[in-house]
């Protein structure tokens, strides 16, 4: 098999990948309309006990949600307001679309977290509370705690980008620094009935990190928060806005994120309806329809980057010599997303330094095909979702003067992809549950 066929065969197994993280088909795969019942997971609610029905939430992937939501409630919806990233769109008639900024908040996403914000508040207690979240809510319901600004949340957040820290370890501080996330939304909008469907775009499909939980209890604290600014030593690079709040909240001169035996919770059911292994699972069936050997090395993948790549391509590396841990032909598949720490000025993303590291490592290495996308078409500050490479990928690289060290140095890996014409644009997908890396190994 052509090493040109391996790569057709890597784009057709990843469009695979996300045509199963469709949001809308996940939405109505989970909800459903039966008997004058509103059926979610394994829970019913009569539509006729509620006087109204309000839709909000945030996400890249919300705006497909709050279409098929729209087309299973029609007319029952009595308004809504959904934040989603610039050019994300979906056609709805009753539920608001608001554009804004990802992955750095703007003050578009802060006026959209406020309307948000005054539905929940002003839904009653015969009041039904449909929350649409999905990957990017973090970033797309900014709503900072007074006296912190949005350009000081914005620049705690892109210390901790920066630093390496895990989306866990990011959300900790965002939610702590926020009045709606980490269970606050729900707050707001008690004593109302909350249903949230939740996208899963975190490793663990961990209710209180999903979208930073905006309805789900929160299990950290103002200290735990703190404690992740320690560990990457930022506490003296954090705005003093920041840590002020931060240490007022450890002293308990603020009221925490609501945890799990307050009462609000009594009123709210999360439910995750789409995840990364769902995506996992589809690529390895579309890579065994074409003759591949799939198998699955993990769908909780997570640390720095070009360490992972450097794993994925020793095992791929082994297949080739020994036919171990799966013989050829095959194609290993892994989920999840890592984090890279900045450490130079060029522009690219995770999927585009995950798959230049993995192709320096197998350089010369005959019919294998590395591939890493981003599930919500958009890796990094970038217009690709990721990036392919095969073994010759560094010499036809080298050919026309790029160092593929010097980029990889320079966190630089877009432009060392875009005159290979290998970088992988798929537009907005509309969907987002993490990354999904494939590895094609032919005989």
């Amino acid at each position: 098999m052509s090493v040109k066929k391996l790569r057709s065969q890597a784009h057709t197994i990843f469009r695979a990948a996300l045509e199963a993280a469709d949001p809308a088909s996940a939405v109505l795969r989970h909800v459903r309309i039966a008997g004058g019942r509103l059926c979610a997971g394994d829970k019913k609610y009569r539509l006729d006990s509620f006087d109204r029905v309000w839709v909000i939430g945030a996400g890249k992937a919300s705006a497909a949600m709050a279409q098929a939501i729209e087309r299973l409630l029609g007319s029952r919806i009595q308004g809504g307001c959904v934040n989603v990233k610039y050019g994300h769109l979906a056609k709805v008639r009753r539920i608001e679309l608001h554009e804004c900024g990802h992955p750095i908040p703007d003050d578009a996403g802060v006026r959209g977290a406020q309307r948000i914000a005054g539905m929940a508040q002003d839904a009653g207690q015969d009041d039904l509370v449909i929350c649409l979240i999905s990957g990017g809510a973090s970033a797309l319901l900014p709503s900072p705690a007074p006296p912190i600004i949005l350009e000081e949340k914005r620049a705690t957040t892109r210390l901790l980008l920066a630093s390496g820290a895990t989306i866990h370890e990011v959300n900790a501080v965002r939610k702590h620094i926020s009045l709606l996330k980490g269970g606050q939304l729900a707050r707001l909008a008690y004593p109302a009935t909350v249903l949230s469907l939740l996208l899963s775009d975190v490793i663990g499909d961990d209710l209180d990190v999903i979208g930073s939980g905006p309805t789900a209890p929160d299990s950290a604290t103002f200290q735990v928060a703190i404690g992740v600014l320690e560990k990457y030593g930022l506490t003296g690079k954090a705005p003093r806005t920041v840590m002020d709040r931060l240490e007022s909240g450890a002293r308990g001169e603020i009221a925490d994120t609501p945890k799990p035996s307050d009462e609000v919770f009594l009123r709210v059911q999360n439910l995750v309806v789409g995840s990364n292994r769902l995506a996992v699972e589809a690529a390895a069936v579309k890579a065994r329809q074409l003759g591949l050997r799939p198998l699955v090395l993990s769908t909780r993948i997570e640390g720095e980057t070009r360490d992972v790549a450097r794993m994925h391509a020793a095992i791929a590396r082994e297949v080739v010599l020994s036919g171990r841990p799966v013989k050829p032909p095959a194609c290993l598949i892994s989920g999840g997303e890592t984090t890279v720490t900045l450490r130079g000025e060029g522009l690219g993303g995770r999927n585009q330094e995950f798959v230049l590291a993995a192709a320096m490592d197998l350089d010369g290495v005959a019919n294998v095909v590395a591939l890493s996308g981003g599930t919500d078409g958009t890796d990094g500050p970038t217009d690709a979702a990721g990036a392919i490479a095969d073994g010759a990928t560094v010499s036809r690289a080298r050919a026309l003067g790029l160092d593929p060290a010097r980029y990889l140095a320079n966190n630089d890996s877009y432009h060392f992809f875009e005159p290979l014409g290998d970088l992988l644009k798929t537009g907005p997908t509309n969907t987002n549950v993490m990354d999904v890396r494939l590895l094609l190994v032919e005989k």
